[in-house]
């Protein structure tokens, strides 16, 4: 037995490829809106743009900017052969950004009173990571 092997038989953690130029970019410094001109498939540029414009009072555009992420996000793990559920593990780097984003959806849409999203987007962050649901708040 893998000391890995899932014992409560749901499906496999899912694990994001690595594309680290868009998290040292942001990292160095780059405007979020030049990294995601740059690398618009990047969960991360976009969880940061909405960060950003949450946190300038422009929930609205944080909206935006936090579901074009989760997309993304969707996209990517789909490609990555998640089927909809099970573990998305935060504390495997290159998934933040899309844990991010459905983190900054969620409160975007509870600071625009779309209460059913933000309870599903807060349920699917719990399902997905407990940690990222415990760090990102």
């Amino acid at each position: 037995m893998s000391i890995h092997e899932n014992l409560l038989g749901g499906p496999p953690p899912t694990h994001l490829p690595d594309d680290p130029e868009p998290r040292e970019l942001l990292a160095s410094g780059t405007a979020a809106a030049e990294v995601a001109a740059k690398h618009p498939t990047s969960s991360l540029a976009w969880a940061r743009l909405a960060d950003e414009a949450f946190e300038r009072g422009s929930v609205v555009e944080s909206y935006a900017y936090a579901r074009t992420g989760y997309h993304r996000g969707l996209d990517a793990l789909r490609r990555n052969g998640w089927k909809g559920h099970g573990p998305i593990p935060w504390e495997h780097e290159p998934n933040r950004g899309f844990l991010r984003a459905l983190h900054a959806l969620a409160r975007a849409a509870q600071a625009i009173g779309e209460k059913e999203e933000y309870e599903r987007c807060s349920q699917f962050l719990k399902d997905s990571s407990e940690t990222a649901a415990e760090t990102l708040g």
